[in-house]
């Protein structure tokens, strides 16, 4: 059985409504079928209103079918209140159509009727909370161990302008993405976030290449973020255990053993239930914040540059103005270079996007902790950038240490080795903390994706929710393998490894601006915001956040050295590692995905007005622009 693709339906799932009175099925049979059904069928212009539906329909030739449909919707939310709220009423920009009413089997809250409106139903326990949403993001941020991670990038390209005022400078741009992001997260609160964003908001027939696109972009920066945040908390073991006893110099396979076993125990952490994720990343954040504090505070008091015949602090006219040639280029284009630790460092406030399915008042609570993140981020980042930038004495031997970690070789030019020490254990259990937020970020889009079937045939097995736990287990497993495979890079060396870090800046940002652009330069005043939204600020500041990523993608592909010093071991190796997956992924889409891919998956029940419960149908809808066509029906048993 099916029914014509043009008919606007009511949608209804797992419930019944009283049969029409004789009369009224008399009325409904002279018209045509798609009339039984329509709300406001195609030509015909709204003239009455509906009470139920708050909407126009005409009144000539169904009049009986809009009071038919009143008294079926008065009914139902007299059985199951709440439930039928129409997609038009939700502060939401939906692919269904405005007249769909989704009704479920069990309770639901605002928050449900919210997802439910864009095209899916609540699979997960609402336990996550702003403050909880913040302690994942900025647990993934990990501003401690992010800085110490990148600072051979920050500080090494740039020099201490870099980590000034540079910091600023790109912190500005930062802000716009991530406010252009959180109007997203509020009009779309939904695990897929930008990926479904990209399917919705893209012009007719693009919107898959969008979100196939979009979706490869950001998973490969999930899952590059705990394997490149504990490779960086190995190295500063390994470097703690380098102090201690001298003798000792890291091997290349040691770093990435204890990466890989790393990975593992945050992976079980990771497999837990959301109520024990959520308490875990509260205690990691809260942790992050104090060990941030003890450090900004110990540094200054605890330096012993006066025991070195040097001034407490460096001079401001130096920190700001005296440039490190790190590489070959102008003093400009190496500042911008240095802008990686800073994109790299901040690229986790996206986590509260992907956690919105977990969070209760998702459509404000979500935004609110995007924007948190990156504002609270982006200002203790810049105070603890300003104490190193102050106290470091040898940028060059910091650098280029034994110890094989920067961050560990500055912290012995200006502190006794038992502060040192003390300093690292803090930055190793925040990077544990980190990473472990990244595998839980990483692994709900994982889900998502797979619930609409991006990763082919596995998808069955990624997208399967643990029936004890509630979460996706499968995805935090496949992640963590995906991962463990990646730090093989550690064996080419220092520099293939950091591709790990530049693939997690240009992936972030890739995958943040493509919806973002599209709201901007395509949808317009089609876009329906949500409850937090940036009014009439949001095209200046999303097209401030285009720019700004246009300008630094092929930056941070630029090697540090050019000419004939240019050898395997100075390349950057971002524009293969990020690059060939990419290249893989488009040709995948053209000879393949193309033709089975039409972006996220929503599918609901429907059934026709006065019918039996028996008589219901799937709603597949693939890809719908805001104005665009009604969806297929498809008749099931």
């Amino acid at each position: 059985m099916s029914v014509p693709s043009t008919i606007a339906s009511l949608s209804i799932i797992g419930t019944t409504c009283s049969s029409p009175p004789q009369a009224e099925q008399e009325a409904l049979s002279a018209d045509p079928p798609a009339v039984a059904i329509a709300v406001n069928p195609p030509g015909v212009e709204s003239q009455t209103t509906c009470p139920s539906f708050d909407r126009d329909v005409s009144a000539t030739g169904f009049e009986r079918v809009k009071q038919l449909k009143c008294r079926c919707m008065e009914e139902l939310d007299h059985k199951m209140p709440g439930h039928t709220k129409l997609v038009a009423e939700e502060q939401v920009t939906s692919v269904l159509a405005p007249r769909h009413v989704p009704v479920y089997e069990r309770e639901s809250n605002a928050d449900d009727d919210a997802l439910a409106a864009l095209g899916y139903k609540p699979e997960f326990k609402r336990e996550f909370s702003l403050w909880t949403s913040f302690c994942v993001s900025f647990a993934v941020l990990g501003l401690l161990p992010s800085f110490a991670s990148t600072l051979y990038y920050g500080m090494g390209y740039a020099g201490t302008p870099g980590m000034t005022w540079g910091w600023l400078t790109a912190m500005a741009f930062i802000q716009c993405v991530a406010m252009s992001m959180a109007e997203l997260c509020s009009a779309m609160p939904t695990s897929g976030g930008l990926y479904y964003a990209a399917a919705v908001l893209a012009p007719p027939g693009w919107g898959p290449l969008a979100s196939w696109i979009t979706g490869w972009s950001n998973w490969l920066m999930q899952v590059t973020g705990a394997p490149s945040v504990d490779y960086g908390m190995a190295s500063l073991m390994l470097a703690a255990a380098s102090i201690q006893n001298p003798a000792f110099v890291p091997q290349n396979y040691q770093v990435f053993l204890l990466t890989a076993f790393i990975m593992l125990i945050q992976a079980c952490i990771s497999s837990m239930p959301t109520k024990s994720i959520a308490s875990f990343n509260s205690y990691g954040s809260t942790l992050n914040i104090i060990a941030l504090i003890v450090v900004l505070i110990t540094i200054p008091a605890a330096t012993n540059r006066t025991d070195q015949g040097l001034p407490r602090f460096t001079p401001s006219s130096i920190v700001w103005g005296n440039f490190y040639e790190g590489t070959d280029f102008s003093k400009g284009v190496s500042l911008l270079m240095s802008f990686v630790a800073v994109i790299w460092t901040m690229s986790g406030y996206d986590a509260p996007f992907h956690l919105s399915e977990e969070c209760s008042n998702a459509n404000i609570a979500s935004p609110r902790a995007i924007v948190l993140t990156s504002g609270v981020g982006g200002f203790f980042g810049w105070f603890l950038q300003l104490v190193v930038a102050y106290t470091v004495v040898d940028i060059d031997l910091a650098l280029e240490s034994e110890l094989g970690q920067p961050f560990a070789a500055y912290l012995l030019q200006v502190l006794p080795q038992k502060i040192t020490l003390a300093i690292l254990a803090l930055t190793v259990l925040c990077a544990f903390s980190m990473g472990q937020g990244c595998m839980v970020a990483a692994s709900r889009v994982t889900f998502a994706y797979s619930r609409d079937g991006c990763f082919g045939p596995l998808s069955n097995i990624t997208k399967r929710v643990n029936r004890h736990t509630r979460t996706p287990v499968n995805a935090v497993w496949f992640n963590t393998i995906i991962g463990i495979v990646m730090d093989l890079l550690i064996f080419g060396g220092p520099l293939a490894a950091g591709a790990l870090f530049s693939i997690g800046a240009i992936a972030a940002f890739v995958a943040f601006t493509i919806p973002i652009a599209i709201r901007v330069f395509f949808v317009g005043d089609r876009f329906r915001p949500g409850p937090w939204n940036l009014g009439r600020f949001s095209t200046p500041i999303g097209t401030l956040a285009c720019a700004f990523v246009l300008l630094m993608v092929p930056i941070l592909m630029l090697p540090s050295v050019t000419g004939s010093d240019l050898d395997a071991a100075g390349m950057n190796w971002t524009c293969l590692v990020y690059g060939g997956p990419m290249t893989f992924i488009l040709i995948w889409w053209f000879f393949s995905a193309r033709k089975w891919f039409k972006g996220p998956k929503y599918v609901i029940l429907v059934r026709l007005i006065g019918s039996s419960l028996s008589d219901r149908f799937r709603v597949n809808i693939e890809h719908r622009l805001l104005d665009g066509a009604a969806a297929a029906l498809d008749g099931i048993d």
